[in-house]
């Protein structure tokens, strides 16, 4: 049975294990998914906007800023990947609502008129640290302070944890949920 979804939107804080279930559901859905992560976006931006008030920042203790330049094209981004999908690709999108429903609310302002399958990725805190350690390139202590922040107030059509289950398996409940087995 194949889904009528679209759009996959996985939504957890930095090291929780998101990129690895979008790989993971690569291979055990049986159509082609793209995917694509903030990450990315980030890395393409102008080495500026990493640095100013008016970009992204990383303070010390993990915490994460955004400013009204880096906001603008984020939009465009997300309306970007609502255009691919509208051409036809199906997306896998790997994101940090680090504003939490008001960032749900931009993505559902782009993605509108779309089936989209919300995913909320969650990971213990002290896992998701742990993992941030042996990955070497991200500030220490942004996992724990986004391990629950980013789903707050959330809703979503499944949850996964990956502090207690492979990514591989993750992605089987997903695909499960689209009907995917």
């Amino acid at each position: 049975m194949s889904s009528s979804a679209q759009v996959i939107v996985l939504n957890g804080g930095s090291s929780s294990g998101k990129s690895g279930v979008a790989r993971c559901l690569q291979a055990v859905l049986p159509e082609a998914w793209l995917a694509i992560g903030v990450d990315t976006l980030i890395d393409v931006m102008p080495a500026r906007l990493r640095l100013g008030s008016e970009g992204i920042g990383f303070a010390g203790d993990g915490e994460v800023s955004v400013g009204a330049e880096f906001r603008l094209l984020e939009d465009a981004w997300m309306h970007g990947v609502a255009a691919m999908v509208r051409a036809g690709a199906r997306v896998i999108v790997d994101d940090v609502f680090l504003g939490g429903t008001e960032s749900r609310r931009r993505w559902e302002k782009a993605l509108d008129g779309l089936d989209v399958v919300w995913v909320g990725v969650r990971c213990d805190a002290a896992v998701a640290a742990g993992r941030e350690l042996a990955r070497g390139d991200r500030v220490a202590g942004m996992a724990e302070a986004q391990a629950e922040l980013v789903h707050r107030g959330m809703s979503y059509d499944v949850e996964v944890d990956t502090a207690n289950a492979e990514a591989v398996e993750c992605a089987r409940v997903i695909a499960a949920r689209l009907g995917n087995v």
